[in-house]
């Protein structure tokens, strides 16, 4: 028994264009305003390497697109992806306990060392 699979295929390529409308309309813009430098590690792009270049959406809303660039900062492709990583790590829950949640440690692995020392010390007396 075969589905009629072809109304689900339009809203897929209906989505695909929009997503690829409005990145390449954000980032005309973002390259328009911002310098072509990644706003991370400063390395900076010509018409040359500017592929390598991308907008990331600072709130991570990629249909926050204000024309006036806010959302925007132009990023280095390793930059980008470090920074999407950070934020999925982030909602996961992976980016470290805070201050108050921190277990201190249990042991001290130089405990009694002074002692040690001392000892040593009065057998060379």
């Amino acid at each position: 028994m075969s589905k009629d699979t072809s109304k689900l295929d339009q809203i897929v390529i209906d989505a695909r264009r929009a997503a690829e409308e409005r990145s390449l309309t954000y980032r005309e813009q973002s390259l328009r305003i911002h310098p072509w430098i990644c706003g991370r590690c400063s390395r900076e792009f010509t018409r040359a390497n500017l592929h390598e270049l991308t907008v990331h959406h600072k709130n991570h809303n990629h249909d926050n697109n204000p024309s006036d660039g806010s959302n925007w900062e132009n990023l280095c492709l390793y930059c980008h992806d470090n920074e999407h990583q950070r934020y999925v790590n982030h909602v996961r829950g992976h980016d470290g306990l805070a201050k108050a949640e921190q277990k201190s440690a249990t042991s001290n692995p130089f405990a009694g060392l002074a002692d040690m020392l001392n000892h040593g010390k009065k057998e060379e007396q």
